[in-house]
């Protein structure tokens, strides 16, 4: 299969994944997928195929030299982002793109434009496959999988090029990031990884977010409208002044490159209570930490005005910056950047604005440096991956495979 036709039928399993589950995968869609890769990957005579309880897909690609060379992995996730739905996925080839709008859905009047979504005009004259508008489309990250599977599919079928042990996983829960937490790091053995869940074509991450999750509850205090005067607490109302007490030009839609924000992401409230839920970004560590510690000021000035207790802070380390462990092998980052130039493609090294698997699984043991996808404007109904840029990601895995030396 080519990588196209393998995406297209990825994209057909619904694999949505659910931040409010309580087990691994977080959804049993996911193992659906799991399940068909595992077939596809015993008739292609892969080693060591090992599905977990946890659907945590892993197999291996035998080396076809004597020589001893590190071996290496490539990672990409099974589930989608639980922010659209990924059901009924109804992908479209747009052939030659010409610059212009494209219609998704004539009858909803959805419109992908390059007046919004400007990075289409970099794709002008190529093949693009689309939504149909009333779902997100799944290239985060089955374009990846399909890549990895065509690229290994591509050396097995090709003993006459030289490389070593590859091994390859797909794990699940990535966009609710739990995806590298039940990741057997000694199982998978290798030295490095590279996770290919980039987007844009040249893409090459080693720098990501440090973040957290912080949840803001209120208590109020609610009696009668009427003779409510010196005795009510509106929990609603206090949120509202929490919210305007963080600056608003460090929200995401106001910054950009290495710049962190506190991004609002949830909001419910009556008089008797409320609750806020927060994102937290920042690649500097130290600027990171400061983030964490105005919400912790802000809470507590609150709580100086209200009664002691009303507002309570909780908050979830989620991941770290991996370039403290991979910036020093600089190697893993030169073998990926050689592979795309003899591609044809000039590597784009920018910093992640959000996280990947690879950036817990660095801190597990695992350098892992992420490589693009292909696919842009993740997560939404806007969602579309050139098929150059899958072709090409395909071409840069199948170098690195091959130019793996002692």
């Amino acid at each position: 299969m080519t990588v196209v036709e393998r995406f297209l039928k990825y994209v057909s399993f619904d694999t949505q994944s659910d931040e409010n589950s309580a087990t691994t995968p977080s959804t049993p869609s996911q193992w659906l997928l799991a399940e068909c890769l595992e077939a596809e990957m015993e008739a292609m005579g892969l080693e060591d195929i090992s599905l977990d309880e946890h659907a945590y897909l892993m197999a291996t690609l035998p080396a076809t030299t004597d020589e001893k060379v590190p071996v290496v992995g490539f990672i990409a996730h099974l589930d989608t982002s639980p922010d659209m739905s990924g059901e009924n996925v109804k992908p479209r080839i747009v052939s030659n793109y010409d610059g212009k709008d494209i219609v998704l859905n004539k009858a909803e009047k959805i419109v992908l434009s390059p007046n919004l979504f400007p990075e289409l005009l970099h794709h002008v004259g190529e093949d693009l496959i689309v939504t149909d508008g009333t779902t997100l489309l799944g290239a985060d990250d089955k374009a990846g999988i399909a890549e990895i599977m065509t690229a290994i599919d591509y050396l097995k079928s090709h003993p006459e090029i030289p490389h070593g042990k590859i091994r390859i996983a797909f794990n699940p829960d990535e966009e609710i990031g739990c995806g590298a937490h039940l990741f057997d790091v000694k199982k998978f053995g290798c030295e490095w990884a590279y996770t290919i869940d980039g987007s844009e074509l040249g893409e090459l991450e080693y720098e990501n977010f440090n973040a957290a999750a912080a949840t803001v509850c209120i208590k109020g205090l609610n009696v009668h409208p009427g003779y409510a005067k010196d005795k009510m607490l509106n929990a609603s109302l206090i949120a509202r002044d929490f919210i305007a007490m963080l600056p608003d030009e460090e929200t995401p839609a106001n910054t950009s490159g290495y710049e962190g924000f506190y991004h609002l992401t949830g909001m419910s409230g009556t008089v008797e209570e409320a609750t806020l839920s927060y994102i937290i970004r920042d690649h500097d560590a130290k600027k990171f930490e400061q983030r964490l510690a105005v919400l912790q000021a802000l809470t507590e000035k609150l709580n100086k005005n209200y009664p002691a207790d009303t507002v309570t802070l909780h908050i979830k380390q989620q991941y770290r910056n991996m370039r403290e462990i991979v910036e020093p092998q600089k190697h893993i980052i030169d073998l990926a950047r050689q592979a795309m130039l003899e591609a044809g493609i000039t590597p784009v090294v920018r910093p992640i604005r959000g996280g990947t698997d690879g950036a817990q699984l660095s801190f597990k043991g695992l350098p892992c440096p992420n490589i693009f996808a292909g696919g842009l404007n993740f997560h939404g109904r806007y969602e579309f991956v050139p098929i150059r840029s899958m072709e090409k990601a395909v071409e840069v895995i199948i170098n690195i495979a091959k130019s793996i030396k002692k």
